[in-house]
C-alpha cells in the first residue's frame, strides 16, 4: 500500500442529480470551503469521505461520481478522518458493539450523553494505543543511545497537554498527566471527558485526532468544526491543529469568520467558484 501525502483535486460529477460538476484544485495544507447554506458544502464533503472505503483505498468510484487525484499520483490509500459538528442524543447512535460505553454511563449517571461522547469514547482507546506505540519507540531510541531522538519523540504528547491547559486556563481545568487515560482535575474535583461542556469536548476531539495521527501525512476533514467553539478557540484551531500535525492537509466547511482570522483568508474557496 502506498499512502497519499495529500489531495491534488476533487472532482465530483452529477452533484444534486446532474445539475452541477465540482472541480477543487486543492491546497496541500489547508483550504477553507465556504458558501450560503445549502448550497452543497457539507455534500461535497460526504461525498469524498464516502468514496474512500474504511480501509483508504483511492477508489475513484464512477457510480458515486468522484474522482480524487492524490500527491504522488500512483498512491493507492488515503489516511484520513473525518469530524462533524453533529451532536445528536446517545440514544440514535448506540449499537449493540457499545456495550462498554453503556458500562461506563451507568457507572456516572445520566450526562446527556452524544455522539462527541461516543467519538471520544473511541479516541480514548486510540490515545492509549499511541501511548503504547511511542513508549515502545521511545525505549528502543533510549537502548540505542539516542537519548535526543526519545525527547524528540515525547514531545508532541506533551503539547497536546500544554495545548488543552492553555485552552481550558479560565475554567481552571488541567489534564492529570500520572493517568494513561484522559483526566481532568478543577478545583479538586476530578473529571472526564464526558463531563465537559460541549465545546470542550468539540476543541479535545478535534486536537486527540491530530495527535494520534502520530505526525503521519493525513487529510482531516471537518464540517462545520467551530459550531460549539468560543470564537477566541475558532481562531486558533487551524494554527493548533497544524502544530500538532504539520503533515496534515486540512479540508473543511465552515459559516465563521472567525476560524480564518489568523492569516487563512486566501485558503477560502466559495462553492460557487468551484462549480461548473
Amino acid at each position: 500500500m502506498k499512502y497519499a501525502d495529500y489531495i491534488q483535486k476533487i472532482e465530483i460529477d452529477s452533484l444534486w442529480s446532474g445539475k452541477k460538476h465540482i472541480v477543487w484544485e486543492l491546497d496541500p495544507k489547508v483550504n477553507v470551503l465556504s458558501g450560503i447554506n445549502g448550497v452543497g458544502k457539507s455534500t461535497i464533503l460526504n461525498k469524498v469521505v464516502k468514496s474512500v472505503n474504511n480501509n483508504g483505498d483511492v477508489i475513484n468510484h464512477l457510480l458515486k461520481g468522484v474522482h480524487i487525484t492524490p500527491e504522488p499520483l500512483d498512491a493507492t490509500h488515503l489516511r484520513f478522518d473525518f469530524i462533524r459538528s453533529l451532536d445528536s442524543s446517545l440514544n440514535q447512535a448506540l449499537s449493540e458493539g457499545e456495550g462498554a460505553l453503556r458500562q461506563i454511563i451507568s457507572s456516572i449517571g445520566n450526562v446527556g450523553w452524544s455522539l462527541l461522547d461516543i467519538q471520544l469514547y473511541h479516541l480514548q482507546r486510540k490515545y492509549l494505543d499511541y501511548q503504547v506505540n511511542i513508549g515502545n519507540r521511545i525505549i528502543n531510541a533510549l537502548q540505542e543511545g539516542h537519548a535526543d531522538a526519545a525527547q524528540q519523540l515525547s514531545e508532541p504528547k506533551k503539547r497536546f497537554q500544554d495545548m488543552m491547559d492553555d485552552l481550558f486556563e479560565e475554567t481552571g481545568k488541567k489534564m492529570v498527566r500520572t493517568e494513561n487515560e484522559i483526566r481532568f482535575t478543577q478545583i479538586g474535583e476530578t473529571l472526564l471527558p464526558y463531563q465537559l461542556s460541549s465545546g470542550e469536548k468539540q476543541m479535545l476531539a478535534i486536537l486527540l485526532t491530530v495527535l494520534v495521527q502520530d505526525q503521519q501525512p493525513y487529510v482531516l476533514f471537518m464540517d462545520e468544526p467551530e459550531v460549539s467553539l468560543h470564537i477566541e478557540w475558532q481562531k486558533r484551531m487551524i494554527d493548533l491543529i497544524m502544530e500538532l500535525n504539520p503533515n496534515v492537509q486540512i479540508i473543511l466547511t465552515t459559516h465563521s469568520p472567525a476560524v480564518i482570522m489568523n492569516g487563512w483568508l486566501d485558503k477560502v474557496t466559495e462553492v460557487s467558484d468551484i462549480t461548473i
